[in-house]
């Protein structure tokens, strides 16, 4: 059995140890929730809502596992209607939906790749056409690939990552903003990497500081419309990205050990939700422009 806290809602060996998980390795990207040991904890056993979203309209772009799974649960317990944008991970978006529904809110499937600029425009047409407004653009899907060199990373990879991670940023940006008014919120998720770099994921880390820059150059462009546009960074986070990136052996110590965080464990997807919450809500009317950081206690620059 593999260690894990019991706050967290699992079974517990024994308390201050660092998080396992067993070996296990995807062939597919962004990976798939549904066949993961353990499974990633996307609800949050802590909160029950408060009203902070209540009637309001969300686009999650990768909403069907990970982060944006536990996004969509978070905002929905808030009182949001989510549409969630994914690839084709069919059985975790369906497994998403119901969820949000069983929450008692709407939730919309639109499949598509992102890296095609009409792709955007299509979520954004079916958002309005489904719940007429939209009042919140989380920017969240990624991919990484993980070489040892630079000299590892073709042409190809290079174009797939970028492609992938900063360009549907842009273009979800654009497809949204006629339909953003006075108070509306865009968050993109950046990540740890963007401030504190990855070796072994130099491309990804690379896309992950554009979005850093992307944030905080569209903030200024946008807050005399009265768009506000933060960022969240998270750090090692339970999700499929992880078993679809590493080697099994690398999973099994994933957020854990001499090189890891301060909290020695991977975070959990329920964890890193509650950023997007306080950023999506009247909460954080007054910032614009700024990242949060669930990362387990590392000191980053801001």
């Amino acid at each position: 059995m593999y260690p894990v806290y019991k706050s967290l809602g699992v079974k517990e060996e024994c308390k201050d140890v660092k998080v396992q998980f067993p070996p296990q390795h995807q062939e597919c990207q962004p990976g798939l929730e549904y066949i993961m040991m353990p499974r990633p904890i996307s609800n949050n056993p802590y909160s029950r809502g408060s009203g902070k979203l209540q009637g309001k309209v969300a686009i999650i772009t990768g909403g069907d596992s990970g982060i944006g799974r536990a996004i969509a649960y978070a905002f929905a317990k808030e009182g949001a209607d989510i549409t969630i944008s994914y690839l084709n991970e069919e059985e975790d978006a369906c497994e998403t939906k119901a969820f949000v529904e069983q929450i008692g809110r709407r939730c919309l499937l639109v499949p598509g790749d992102l890296k095609n600029e009409e792709m955007s425009k299509i979520v954004v047409e079916k958002t309005i056409e489904c719940f007429g407004k939209i009042d919140i653009l989380v920017n969240n899907h990624a991919v990484q690939f993980v070489q040892n060199s630079i000299l590892d990373i073709t042409s190809e990879q290079l174009d797939l990552t970028f492609r992938t991670n900063v360009y549907p940023f842009f273009y979800m940006t654009k497809a949204a903003l006629k339909y953003l008014k006075r108070g509306a919120a865009i968050i993109n998720t950046t990540s740890i990497t963007a401030y504190q770099g990855e070796p072994l994921l130099i491309d990804y880390s690379a896309t992950k500081g554009a979005i850093l820059t992307f944030t905080r150059s569209l903030s200024q462009s946008l807050i005399k419309e009265g768009i506000r546009v933060n960022a969240v960074a998270p750090g090692p986070i339970w999700t499929p990205l992880i078993p679809a990136s590493y080697s099994a052996e690398q999973v099994e110590t994933f957020g854990s050990g001499t090189s890891s965080v301060p909290m020695d464990r991977a975070g959990q997807p329920f964890e890193v939700a509650t950023s997007y919450v306080f950023l999506a809500s009247d909460d954080s009317r007054y910032m614009s422009g700024q990242v949060l950081h669930p990362n387990g206690g590392t000191i980053v620059g801001s």
